[in-house]
């Protein structure tokens, strides 16, 4: 399918390393440092090669997948990092000064059109991706060892791979330039690189597009040691996300999408980049494609089942009458809501098989920042801080609010506990503060509290092992332990949601367990389902792939996704009196999303998309007195740092700026709204 629009033609991964000759042959490397996409130099080594790149299927195999080989590490989300992620949200903060957080230096006001670091180079890097991916469609017949199903892989894989080169560019800075299937020629006159973005819609709608045909040639399933290659289960979920993006309040019309995009026009033909006009039938489209995704029957949240160890389900518990049924029978019992939740990403659960990645890499600890969140105790820099709103968003263990506990789990900001308690291998010493006592499941799992146990077991030297980490003002792992004042969690929290048990960075034997990093999981689909659902007020058919599906709010569909979620980390659902409020429903939805994909850089576009942006990130930083000994620790406060009021908060940061040296090389290619052009 073409779309041809002005001067722009339209047509309609796991990341593997090469080895030995194999690399060196087809490496074809693009340095990361000044290069844009019109720098035409870095293309004439690649030429010279293209000739015995298609000369059998080996080599265009290795070619492409060391195409794939160029996107970036999802995992790597705090330094070094090729989105803004967490640091540039309300879920994590930092007193470290080196280069490259990224996402610090992006809500600091670090980040401009002239000076984006490296974000610059990966604007830069999904182009080329993008171009290789052209060569590789518009060579592929010169290969004559390709059977029909090697040509049909080859090809489904190469435009899966351009797809989210598209995607990441669209999530991030906004519409991109489409090439359709156009390999970029080098050495030509500056006029004939000067092309216009494509508006929201079309890019949408050309993702999508690509991704619905690649999924007759993509496996539904792979061998482990293919494990995060494309499958058809992922282009379904990226299709899912991209389609509940187009559906969200920032680019679907009304209030949110004039307030933000209400002026912002493409030059060449003044349409709006964004559509100023809601359209409803967006939201039955998006939840249609995450049914999709849940009727392939391959996905499911990971749980694990119950044992001696598994505390029992709180009392009284009455607003849900499904939440003491067992999880096959839609409750909340016979799993172990801890090691269910915390397993999926601490290692302890087979990473090739887990059911709950619809899409997901195996990673290491430095790719998930181990040393910013490790105590300098273990080697660690101990300077990853979650914020006090993120901590307040955590429920009790019977789901009630802090500020309306129950009697018997009651929430306290007074006194610490007496005696040690343990549930599913987890322990809470005595003298943890009743702040942190008879919170979720998912708490315990995601956070690194004053006071916290970290076995760290697989050092065996004695003072590296069985730490109980405290950030007080004159603790080891507080502002005095460290000579600049900074290596220091300044909220008196951390994210432990990626760590091991066993994990250690220092001691005889230290070591850190393999990891997964998921880009979908299927709790990520569950809750992009019921969102879905819960927007829509009347009833719509929509067309997807080849299906055709008509949809509306079905209260019973969306409790019934909405409550795995929840009964997962040991939590009663939806109630009626909720479920009959379509803004309470969206409410829950919202925060169930902060504390279910905490450190897994969702909340960054979440907010955007939604339309909460401004108002959230306004919220003023808190967290624990760090400048004080454990007698003044426990109290609220702003911490002591001029970089929690510099944060800037403003319109145009919805999306990264274009490179100025781009925008200023083509004049068809308009800037984002608030960013110098």
């Amino acid at each position: 399918m073409h779309y041809i629009n002005k001067k722009n033609r339209y047509t309609k991964k796991h990341k593997t390393s090469l080895v030995g000759n194999l690399l060196i042959v087809f490496s074809l490397t693009i340095a990361l440092g000044s290069c844009n996409y019109l720098s035409v130099d870095d293309y004439f080594t690649d030429e010279l090669k293209l000739d015995s790149v298609f000369a059998s299927k080996r080599y265009i195999e290795a070619y492409m997948w060391q195409t794939a080989s160029m996107f970036p590490n999802e995992a790597r989300l705090y330094q070094s990092n090729y989105t803004p992620g967490p640091l540039a949200t309300d879920e994590a903060f930092t007193l470290a000064t080196a280069s490259g957080y990224n996402g610090l230096d992006f809500v600091l006001g670090a980040i401009s059109e002239s000076n984006m670091g490296t974000f610059s180079d990966w604007y830069s890097t999904y182009y080329k991706i993008i171009r290789k991916c052209n060569t590789i469609l518009n060579r592929i017949d010169e290969v004559t060892d390709l059977s029909a199903i090697d040509r049909f892989s080859i090809i489904g894989n190469t435009r899966f791979i351009r797809a989210y080169a598209y995607y990441r560019l669209l999530i991030d800075w906004g519409p991109p330039m489409l090439l359709g299937d156009e390999v970029v020629n080098s050495n030509e006159d500056l006029s004939y690189y000067d092309r216009s973005r494509a508006t929201y819609d079309e890019a949408v709608d050309y993702i999508c597009s690509e991704l619905e045909e690649v999924t007759t040639w993509l496996p539904e399933s792979l061998p482990l040691m293919e494990f995060g290659r494309p499958t058809k289960g992922a282009a379904y979920a990226l299709i899912a996300k991209v389609r509940l993006f187009h559906a969200s309040p920032l680019f679907n019309g009304g209030n949110v999408a004039r307030t933000f995009f209400g002026t912002w026009k493409r030059t060449v033909d003044g349409e709006y980049y964004v559509s100023q006009s809601y359209d409803e039938a967006r939201w039955a489209l998006a939840a249609a494609a995450a049914k999709r995704v849940m009727d392939m029957g391959l996905y499911k949240l990971h749980t694990v089942d119950a044992n001696m160890f598994t505390p029992d389900l709180p009392n009284g518990v009455t607003s849900d009458p499904d939440y003491y049924k067992e999880w096959d029978e839609g409750g909340a019992a016979g799993i172990d809501h801890f090691h269910s939740y915390a397993d999926i990403f601490n290692g302890e659960a087979v990473i090739p098989a887990n059911p709950e990645f619809v899409w997901a890499r195996n990673v290491t600890a430095y790719d998930l920042s181990f040393h910013l969140i490790f105590p300098k105790s273990n080697g660690g820099y101990n300077i990853l801080a979650i914020t006090q709103k993120i901590i307040d968003n955590y429920s009790m263990i019977d789901g009630r609010d802090i500020t309306d506990s129950s009697d018997e789990y009651p929430y306290s900001e007074d006194g610490f506990t007496s005696s040690v308690n343990t549930f599913s291998g987890y322990r809470i010493n005595p003298d943890v503060f009743n702040m942190y006592v008879n919170r979720e499941m998912r708490f315990y799992a995601s956070i690194g509290f004053s006071e916290c146990f970290w076995p760290m077991s697989s050092s065996t030297q004695v003072g590296n092992y069985n730490q109980t980490i405290t950030y007080y003002y004159d603790s080891p792992n507080g502002k005095t332990g460290d000579e600049t004042g900074r290596m220091v969690p300044i909220t008196g929290y951390t994210l432990k949601k990626f760590v091991h048990p066993s994990d250690a960075l220092r001691g005889t034997n230290a070591r850190t367990m393999g990891k997964a990093f998921a880009m979908i999981r299927y709790a990520d689909v569950l809750l992009w389902y019921a969102e879905s659902l819960n927007n829509l007020t009347s009833s719509h058919t929509v067309e997807l792939g080849e299906e055709t599906y008509t949809i509306g709010r079905d209260v019973d569909e969306i409790k019934k996704a909405f409550n795995q979620v929840r009964h997962r980390s040991g939590m009663p659902g939806l109630t009626d009196q909720e479920l009959a409020d379509a803004s309470k429903v969206q409410e829950l939805i919202e925060r169930e999303r902060m504390i279910e994909f905490v450190g897994e850089n969702q909340r960054y576009h979440d907010v955007r998309r939604w339309g909460i942006y401004e108002k959230t990130e306004n919220e003023t930083i808190t967290g624990m007195n760090i400048e004080s000994p454990k007698e003044g620790f426990y109290r609220r406060v702003v911490p002591n740092t001029s970089r929690i009021g510099e944060r800037i908060v403003n319109k145009r940061m919805v999306f990264l700026p274009i490179p100025l040296s781009e925008v200023r090389r083509l004049p068809s290619l308009d800037q984002n709204p608030g960013w110098k052009d």
